[in-house]
């Protein structure tokens, strides 16, 4: 067992290792490139902390690990709003923007309503089995198109909130991104075949495990990005760091996860997407209370007692 500890502790330290290089190497070869800092912070940043979520779940749904692909991005999804979020409020209240508020929250919310949708369409069928299928996959795929295609529109509305990026040799820059992406390969097949083994050890289903220990160790570099941001007042990208990821890991990752191959879908998972939804629309529930659009050092303790308490269910469930 300590083995296979050891290999899912030593695979989650890797990805977020991994993540950070390829957050450096690709945002200092998008400056070199001349793409603007705004673009830059809202995909670059965005996918690439969300990085350790797509290899474990492309890797567990490769490996016949639905319940650990599918848990794995919702558990992600839940720890970003109520941990993330809620630790970088109480470092700063953290101000949120309008355009936040009225579009990339709620296509947030939307995205994990069609998951849910997806997911269960075979209820409105004469087929009995719940799952994710290729087309549910191209379907989710679609939507993140049409999310990029905001993001370009965007940053042409010439909002150029500077990133601090420091200048590299585009080779060097290009490295950068090769050793990410190796990285979090090797740290994504570590960490999926430690927690497997240990689920089957503990005689806990993959699910359990996909949702607190792999969802937690992949939502690191979220974690890290967005309390640093904070520390330093840029709360607009500890939010929209968060926002963004929220919207890759359903639409993009579990998109192309299932584009790949089909995710049997469970029936208790809709309980953990009706928890994304809900702590999503919370976001908007702290900035409509608040006087300044801004999610409140009490908010953001709240937050965080509420995923103690979500814990608290799953371990109970498992």
């Amino acid at each position: 067992m300590l083995v296979d500890i050891l290999m899912t502790v030593a695979g989650l330290g890797v990805l977020v290792l991994a993540a950070d290089t390829l957050v450096r190497g690709a945002s200092a070869l998008a400056a070199g490139l001349g793409i603007s800092a705004l673009t830059i912070g809202l995909t670059v940043v965005s996918v690439g902390t969300s990085m350790p979520e797509l290899f474990v779940s492309v890797t567990a749904g490769l490996e016949d690990k639905a319940d650990l692909a599918i848990a794995n991005v919702l558990g992600s999804n839940i720890f970003n709003v109520l941990v993330v979020l809620g630790v970088a409020a109480v470092i700063r209240p953290l101000r949120v923007n309008s355009s936040s508020v009225v579009t990339e929250i709620p296509f947030s919310v939307s995205a994990a309503i069609l998951l849910g949708f997806l997911a269960n369409a075979a209820l409105f069928s004469s087929k009995p089995e719940l799952s994710i299928s290729r087309l549910d996959g191209a379907i989710l795929i679609l939507f993140f198109v049409l999310f990029l295609l905001y993001v370009y529109s965007t940053s042409k509305s010439g909002n150029e909130n500077t990133l601090d990026i420091p200048r590299r040799p585009v080779s060097m820059s290009i490295a950068f991104v090769v050793l990410g992406v190796a990285g979090l390969y090797l740290g994504g097949q570590w960490a999926v075949d430690g927690a497997v083994s240990l689920a089957q050890r503990w005689q806990v289903d993959d699910a359990l495990i996909g949702l607190t220990i792999i969802a937690i160790g992949t939502s690191l570099p979220e974690l890290s990005a967005s309390a640093v941001a904070a520390y330093r007042g840029e709360t607009d990208i500890a939010v929209g760091n968060v926002v963004g990821s929220n919207i890759f890991n359903i639409l993009w990752i579990l998109g192309l996860t299932s584009s790949i191959t089909p995710l049997p879908f469970e029936v208790v998972s809709n309980i953990d997407i009706t928890m994304v939804v809900a702590s999503s629309m919370m976001i908007l529930l702290a900035v409509a209370t608040s006087r300044s659009a801004t999610i409140s050092r009490g908010f953001g303790v709240f937050f965080i007692l509420l995923y103690v308490a979500y814990m608290a269910y799953l371990i109970q469930r498992g």
